[in-house]
Protein backbone atom coordinates (compact mmCIF):
# COMPACT_ATOMS: atom_id res chain seq x y z
CA UNK A 1 0.00 0.00 0.00
CA UNK A 2 1.61 3.31 -1.39
CA UNK A 3 0.84 5.96 1.25
CA UNK A 4 1.29 9.61 0.27
CA UNK A 5 1.42 11.32 4.45
CA UNK A 6 1.58 14.66 5.83
CA UNK A 7 2.87 15.93 8.84
CA UNK A 8 2.42 20.15 9.88
CA UNK A 9 3.76 22.79 11.49
CA UNK A 10 0.99 25.64 12.11
CA UNK A 11 0.14 27.88 14.46
CA UNK A 12 -3.02 27.56 16.64
CA UNK A 13 -4.17 30.06 18.67
CA UNK A 14 -7.99 30.60 21.06
CA UNK A 15 -9.69 32.11 18.33
CA UNK A 16 -11.65 28.38 17.47
CA UNK A 17 -12.90 29.80 14.09
CA UNK A 18 -9.61 31.07 13.10
CA UNK A 19 -7.97 27.81 14.07
CA UNK A 20 -11.15 25.61 11.72
CA UNK A 21 -10.65 27.88 8.89
CA UNK A 22 -6.94 26.70 9.26
CA UNK A 23 -7.52 23.48 9.39
CA UNK A 24 -10.17 23.01 6.22
CA UNK A 25 -7.13 25.24 4.14
CA UNK A 26 -4.88 22.54 5.51
CA UNK A 27 -7.15 19.78 4.59
CA UNK A 28 -7.80 21.07 0.97
CA UNK A 29 -4.09 21.75 0.58
CA UNK A 30 -3.45 17.81 1.71
CA UNK A 31 -6.35 17.09 -0.40
CA UNK A 32 -5.05 18.33 -3.49
CA UNK A 33 -1.54 16.83 -3.16
CA UNK A 34 -2.95 13.44 -2.84
CA UNK A 35 -2.88 12.93 0.70
CA UNK A 36 -4.38 10.69 2.68
CA UNK A 37 -2.59 10.72 6.08
CA UNK A 38 -2.70 14.51 7.80
CA UNK A 39 -1.35 14.90 11.51
CA UNK A 40 -2.24 18.05 12.58
CA UNK A 41 -0.45 19.30 15.85
CA UNK A 42 -1.24 19.06 19.47
CA UNK A 43 -3.77 21.93 20.51
CA UNK A 44 -4.96 22.22 16.72
CA UNK A 45 -8.26 23.13 18.63
CA UNK A 46 -7.94 26.15 20.56
CA UNK A 47 -4.48 26.37 20.75
CA UNK A 48 -1.94 25.16 23.47
CA UNK A 49 -0.60 26.87 26.90
CA UNK A 50 0.41 30.79 26.56
CA UNK A 51 3.50 29.39 29.61
CA UNK A 52 4.76 26.14 31.40
CA UNK A 53 4.67 28.18 34.83
CA UNK A 54 1.60 26.72 35.79
CA UNK A 55 -0.12 30.18 35.36
CA UNK A 56 -1.33 30.38 32.16
CA UNK A 57 -5.41 29.83 31.16
CA UNK A 58 -6.22 26.19 29.31
CA UNK A 59 -7.49 26.36 26.38
CA UNK A 60 -11.45 25.35 25.86
CA UNK A 61 -12.47 22.11 26.54
CA UNK A 62 -14.43 19.91 24.40
CA UNK A 63 -16.04 16.53 25.30
CA UNK A 64 -14.92 13.28 22.83
CA UNK A 65 -18.43 13.22 21.26
CA UNK A 66 -18.81 17.33 20.97
CA UNK A 67 -19.92 19.22 17.89
CA UNK A 68 -16.57 20.72 17.34
CA UNK A 69 -14.93 17.03 16.76
CA UNK A 70 -17.88 16.62 14.70
CA UNK A 71 -17.10 19.67 12.69
CA UNK A 72 -13.19 17.93 12.57
CA UNK A 73 -14.45 14.72 11.16
CA UNK A 74 -16.68 16.44 8.43
CA UNK A 75 -13.50 18.51 7.25
CA UNK A 76 -11.74 15.40 7.14
CA UNK A 77 -13.85 14.16 4.76
CA UNK A 78 -11.61 11.15 2.75
CA UNK A 79 -8.90 11.63 4.15
CA UNK A 80 -7.34 10.48 7.97
CA UNK A 81 -6.96 13.74 9.96
CA UNK A 82 -5.44 13.76 13.65
CA UNK A 83 -5.46 16.96 15.73
CA UNK A 84 -5.02 17.50 19.01
CA UNK A 85 -7.23 19.31 21.45
CA UNK A 86 -8.30 19.50 25.47
CA UNK A 87 -10.32 16.87 26.25
CA UNK A 88 -13.33 17.37 28.72
CA UNK A 89 -14.25 13.61 30.56
CA UNK A 90 -15.67 12.78 33.97
CA UNK A 91 -15.37 16.56 35.49
CA UNK A 92 -11.11 16.43 34.37
CA UNK A 93 -9.17 18.11 31.12
CA UNK A 94 -6.84 16.21 29.57
CA UNK A 95 -4.00 17.36 26.84
CA UNK A 96 -5.71 14.94 24.22
CA UNK A 97 -5.40 13.50 20.25
CA UNK A 98 -8.09 12.17 17.74
CA UNK A 99 -8.00 10.53 14.90
CA UNK A 100 -10.98 11.06 12.36
CA UNK A 101 -12.46 11.04 8.61
CA UNK A 102 -15.64 12.02 7.51
CA UNK A 103 -17.12 8.53 9.09
CA UNK A 104 -16.46 9.45 12.38
CA UNK A 105 -14.06 9.22 15.23
CA UNK A 106 -11.44 6.06 14.66
CA UNK A 107 -9.19 6.72 17.50
CA UNK A 108 -8.26 8.70 20.44
CA UNK A 109 -5.05 9.24 22.86
CA UNK A 110 -4.53 11.08 26.23
CA UNK A 111 -1.23 12.53 27.00
CA UNK A 112 0.67 10.49 29.63
CA UNK A 113 3.69 12.08 30.08
CA UNK A 114 3.39 15.67 31.41
CA UNK A 115 6.45 17.99 31.48
CA UNK A 116 7.46 20.99 33.70
CA UNK A 117 4.22 22.17 35.55
CA UNK A 118 1.52 20.61 33.06
CA UNK A 119 -0.20 18.93 35.39
CA UNK A 120 -1.17 22.26 36.97
CA UNK A 121 -4.25 22.10 33.56
CA UNK A 122 -4.43 18.65 32.66
CA UNK A 123 -5.08 15.41 33.89
CA UNK A 124 -2.91 12.20 32.56
CA UNK A 125 -3.70 9.49 30.74
CA UNK A 126 -2.86 5.73 31.11
CA UNK A 127 -2.17 3.55 27.97
CA UNK A 128 -1.01 3.44 24.63
CA UNK A 129 -3.00 1.82 22.18
CA UNK A 130 -2.57 1.22 18.43
CA UNK A 131 -6.09 0.95 16.35
CA UNK A 132 -6.82 0.47 12.68
CA UNK A 133 -7.81 2.82 10.46
CA UNK A 134 -7.93 2.99 6.34
CA UNK A 135 -4.62 3.96 5.83
CA UNK A 136 -3.23 1.40 8.12
CA UNK A 137 -2.87 0.46 12.33
CA UNK A 138 -1.95 3.83 13.68
CA UNK A 139 -0.79 4.76 17.04
CA UNK A 140 -0.98 8.41 18.77
CA UNK A 141 1.07 10.03 20.97
CA UNK A 142 1.40 14.04 22.38
CA UNK A 143 4.55 15.35 22.59
CA UNK A 144 6.60 15.28 25.68
CA UNK A 145 5.47 11.53 25.29
CA UNK A 146 7.69 10.97 22.99
CA UNK A 147 10.82 11.39 24.92
CA UNK A 148 9.80 7.71 26.75
CA UNK A 149 11.41 4.95 24.64
CA UNK A 150 8.44 2.76 26.28
CA UNK A 151 5.74 4.54 24.97
CA UNK A 152 6.12 4.54 21.10
CA UNK A 153 7.64 0.72 21.87
CA UNK A 154 3.93 -0.50 23.84
CA UNK A 155 2.38 1.38 20.36
CA UNK A 156 4.44 -1.00 18.19
CA UNK A 157 4.28 -3.93 19.84
CA UNK A 158 0.38 -3.13 19.85
CA UNK A 159 0.53 -3.38 16.04
CA UNK A 160 0.66 0.26 14.93
CA UNK A 161 2.70 0.33 11.26
CA UNK A 162 2.30 4.53 12.19
CA UNK A 163 3.17 6.44 14.75
CA UNK A 164 1.49 10.11 14.93
CA UNK A 165 3.41 12.61 17.21
CA UNK A 166 1.26 15.55 18.04
CA UNK A 167 3.26 18.69 19.67
CA UNK A 168 3.91 21.85 20.86
CA UNK A 169 7.50 21.58 21.23
CA UNK A 170 8.94 25.09 22.35
CA UNK A 171 12.46 25.83 22.23
CA UNK A 172 14.82 26.04 25.12
CA UNK A 173 13.54 27.80 27.61
CA UNK A 174 17.38 28.97 29.29
CA UNK A 175 20.01 30.06 26.73
CA UNK A 176 18.05 29.64 24.24
CA UNK A 177 19.62 30.21 20.57
CA UNK A 178 18.70 33.55 18.20
CA UNK A 179 19.06 30.75 15.14
CA UNK A 180 16.38 28.51 16.16
CA UNK A 181 17.50 26.14 13.83
CA UNK A 182 20.42 25.31 16.39
CA UNK A 183 18.43 25.34 19.49
CA UNK A 184 18.71 22.53 21.98
CA UNK A 185 15.56 21.80 22.24
CA UNK A 186 15.03 21.51 18.88
CA UNK A 187 17.71 19.63 18.55
CA UNK A 188 16.11 17.02 21.29
CA UNK A 189 13.01 17.13 19.01
CA UNK A 190 13.99 16.11 15.65
CA UNK A 191 16.66 13.36 17.76
CA UNK A 192 13.50 11.96 19.31
CA UNK A 193 11.60 11.66 16.15
CA UNK A 194 14.30 9.80 14.42
CA UNK A 195 15.11 7.24 17.43
CA UNK A 196 11.30 6.40 17.84
CA UNK A 197 11.18 5.61 14.54
CA UNK A 198 14.22 3.06 14.06
CA UNK A 199 13.90 1.57 17.32
CA UNK A 200 10.31 0.83 16.46
CA UNK A 201 11.34 0.19 13.01
CA UNK A 202 7.97 2.14 12.35
CA UNK A 203 6.82 4.95 9.97
CA UNK A 204 6.89 8.44 12.40
CA UNK A 205 5.02 11.55 11.69
CA UNK A 206 5.68 14.68 13.96
CA UNK A 207 3.66 17.76 13.95
CA UNK A 208 3.76 20.76 15.55
CA UNK A 209 2.88 24.06 16.25
CA UNK A 210 5.17 27.12 15.17
CA UNK A 211 5.77 30.57 15.12
CA UNK A 212 4.80 32.08 18.85
CA UNK A 213 2.70 31.80 21.65
CA UNK A 214 2.56 33.34 25.04
CA UNK A 215 6.16 32.85 26.05
CA UNK A 216 6.63 29.59 23.56
CA UNK A 217 8.47 30.01 20.82
CA UNK A 218 7.91 26.65 19.04
CA UNK A 219 10.42 24.62 16.91
CA UNK A 220 7.97 23.38 13.80
CA UNK A 221 10.19 20.97 12.01
CA UNK A 222 6.93 18.88 11.23
CA UNK A 223 8.53 15.83 9.56
CA UNK A 224 8.00 12.48 8.08
CA UNK A 225 10.47 9.63 8.83
CA UNK A 226 11.11 6.15 7.71
CA UNK A 227 11.46 2.55 9.47
CA UNK A 228 15.31 3.08 8.88
CA UNK A 229 14.94 6.63 10.98
CA UNK A 230 15.55 8.58 7.46
CA UNK A 231 13.64 12.18 7.26
CA UNK A 232 11.71 11.78 4.28
CA UNK A 233 10.32 15.42 4.84
CA UNK A 234 10.72 18.81 7.12
CA UNK A 235 9.60 21.46 7.38
CA UNK A 236 12.24 23.13 9.09
CA UNK A 237 11.66 25.82 11.74
CA UNK A 238 8.92 27.34 9.90
CA UNK A 239 5.40 26.81 9.05
CA UNK A 240 4.16 24.27 6.39
CA UNK A 241 3.59 20.66 5.60
CA UNK A 242 6.24 17.90 5.10
CA UNK A 243 4.58 15.28 2.28
CA UNK A 244 6.27 11.86 1.52
CA UNK A 245 5.27 8.77 0.02
CA UNK A 246 5.88 5.45 1.11
CA UNK A 247 4.44 2.12 0.07
CA UNK A 248 4.02 1.08 4.26
CA UNK A 249 4.35 -2.86 4.29
CA UNK A 250 6.87 -2.81 1.82
CA UNK A 251 8.74 -0.51 3.96
CA UNK A 252 8.30 -1.96 7.08
CA UNK A 253 9.06 -5.40 5.79
CA UNK A 254 12.86 -3.78 4.23
CA UNK A 255 13.43 -2.68 7.53
CA UNK A 256 12.37 -5.69 9.79
CA UNK A 257 13.99 -8.64 7.48
CA UNK A 258 17.66 -8.47 8.68
CA UNK A 259 17.56 -7.45 12.10
CA UNK A 260 13.85 -6.74 13.24
CA UNK A 261 14.36 -5.12 16.54
CA UNK A 262 10.50 -6.12 17.89
CA UNK A 263 10.91 -9.74 16.74
CA UNK A 264 14.55 -9.87 18.02
CA UNK A 265 13.51 -8.48 21.90
CA UNK A 266 14.57 -10.61 24.88
CA UNK A 267 11.82 -9.17 27.52
CA UNK A 268 13.46 -11.57 30.18
CA UNK A 269 16.82 -10.15 30.22
CA UNK A 270 14.69 -6.54 31.02
CA UNK A 271 13.71 -7.24 34.24
CA UNK A 272 15.45 -4.84 36.81
CA UNK A 273 17.66 -7.37 39.52
CA UNK A 274 15.42 -5.79 42.47
CA UNK A 275 12.16 -6.64 41.35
Amino acid sequence: MTLRMAAVAANFDRDLEADFARVERLIGQAREAGVRLLALPEGTLGGYLLSLDGTAEPPPAFTADSPEIQRLARLAGDLVVTAGYAEAAGGLIYNSAVCVTGDGVLGQHRKVHQPLREDEHYAAGDRFEAFDTPVGRLGLMICYDKAFPEAARALALDGAQIIVCMSAWPGARTNPDPDLAKDRWKRRFDLFDRARALENQVVWLSANQSGTFGSLRFVASAKVVDPGGEILADTGVTEGMAIAELDIEQALDLARRSMGHLRDRRPEAYEPAWA
